[in-house]
């Protein structure tokens, strides 16, 4: 089996908890977004921010990649509701709040310092087309990955 890394390398393993999702088939574009909207916030609000969009009654603003994209009201420009995004993301801070339980903190405290959206591997696809000829298109797979800290 691949090691797997994550992209920050300082940090204090006694005050931080660390999780990742490897190789999910979602958006690599929605993923950073969403990514870069759980930055900062605690562990109750990340996962109240997230429910809310599964539910639809947040949106997520698109900062980066908002080509075309409808302005709301809501997130003063553009936005959306990455709502397969952020079902995974609730799995992976179930993952990070059993990873501070593990270590002994407590997740009501556990800050999110790091959020992250990494492009994994590329599956090739074709389409079959007339007169023998094929159009490709490759399925981008991504790594997650999120840490979180205790602050004082």
């Amino acid at each position: 089996m691949p090691h797997w890394g994550y992209s920050v390398q300082e940090v204090d393993k006694a005050r931080t908890v660390k999780a990742s999702l490897r190789e999910v088939d979602v958006s690599p574009k929605w993923s950073r977004e969403v990514c870069r909207a759980i930055l900062g916030l605690k562990l109750p609000e990340a996962r109240k921010l997230l429910e809310d969009v599964v539910a639809k009654k947040r949106m997520i603003p698109y900062r980066r990649y908002n080509k075309n994209r409808a302005h709301h009201g809501q997130t003063k420009g553009p936005g959306g509701y990455p709502v397969k995004v952020a079902k995974l993301m609730l799995k992976l801070l179930d993952s990070l709040e059993a990873n501070a339980d593990f270590k002994g903190l407590d997740p009501d405290d556990v800050v999110i310092v790091h959020a992250a959206a990494h492009k994994g591997r590329r599956i090739r696809k074709f389409i079959e087309r007339a007169f023998g000829r094929a159009t490709p298109y490759d399925k981008v797979l991504v790594h997650i990955e999120v840490i979180g800290e205790v602050r004082e």
